[in-house]
């Protein structure tokens, strides 16, 4: 075995290990969330219920409510093991950073990590408001029987987009680490950023209602403007 090889398997070792490290991790996590389904479901059906008083999901084969709850633990697990997660992706690429980007790093996951978690309360809070505005439609004549799975698929997926919207800042932060933009043209760029916001909140806001629209745009240029001020200070300190 030569040397150039040596180090690639000893990468593809560490990666296993990682990987392996990871998995347990979400394996636990998914236990958890499998022990607790019942608050799960709850938690993601009380913007359902609000929206349509004295209303039940409802399930149409017999095996839905068993993949659902799986589906749920599963989400939930790698929610709960999302900092594992993070640690060992970081220990995996730390041999290759310098010691200024290490020092980036753990603040950068820290602000990864709260601002999805900004981003699910966000959206839980837009759930409700965007349930009302769709199942308004055609509501004198027309009455809503939802099944859970679609359901449950809808909410998980409206909190994940939220949850990912939110991280923008942490990608611009890192672009402009590594000197692709700067504060300068980040601020000249304010009107783009404005347009590219309301566009991506109304793509990915499903109801189509300003309040929603505004749930998630808002938030988002704030946070483009503490960008911008990170930029400027920060990676200029």
């Amino acid at each position: 075995m030569t040397s150039q090889t040596m180090p690639f398997m000893a990468h593809l070792g560490e990666l296993r290990n990682r990987l392996i490290k990871a998995l347990i991790a979400v394996g636990i996590g998914t236990v958890v969330a499998f022990v607790g389904h019942e608050a799960i479901l709850d938690f993601l059906s009380q913007p359902y219920h609000e929206a349509v008083p004295d209303a039940q999901l409802a399930v149409f084969r017999p095996t839905e409510a068993f993949s659902l709850v799986m589906r749920l633990s599963l989400w939930g697990g790698v929610i709960l093991a999302s900092p594992v997660i993070l640690y060992q992706t970081w220990r995996f690429t730390a041999p290759a950073l310098t010691p200024r980007e290490k020092k980036w790093t753990l603040p950068l996951v820290g602000v990864f990590v709260v601002l999805f978690l900004a981003g699910i309360t966000v959206g839980y809070l837009a759930l409700g408001r965007g349930l009302e505005f769709l199942l308004g439609f055609g509501a004198d004549t027309l009455e809503p029987v939802i099944g859970a799975d679609l359901y449950m698929r809808f909410a998980m997926r409206f909190l994940l987009a939220f949850g990912i919207s939110f991280e923008f800042p942490v990608f611009i932060f890192a672009a402009a680490a590594v000197g692709v933009v700067g504060s300068a043209q980040l601020r000249s760029s304010r009107r783009w950023a404005v347009v590219i916001i309301l566009v991506a909140a109304a793509v990915i806001t499903p109801s189509g209602d300003p309040l929603t629209l505004l749930m998630l745009a808002t938030p988002m240029y704030i946070f483009y403007e503490l960008t911008i001020l990170a930029v400027r200070f920060l990676l200029r300190k």
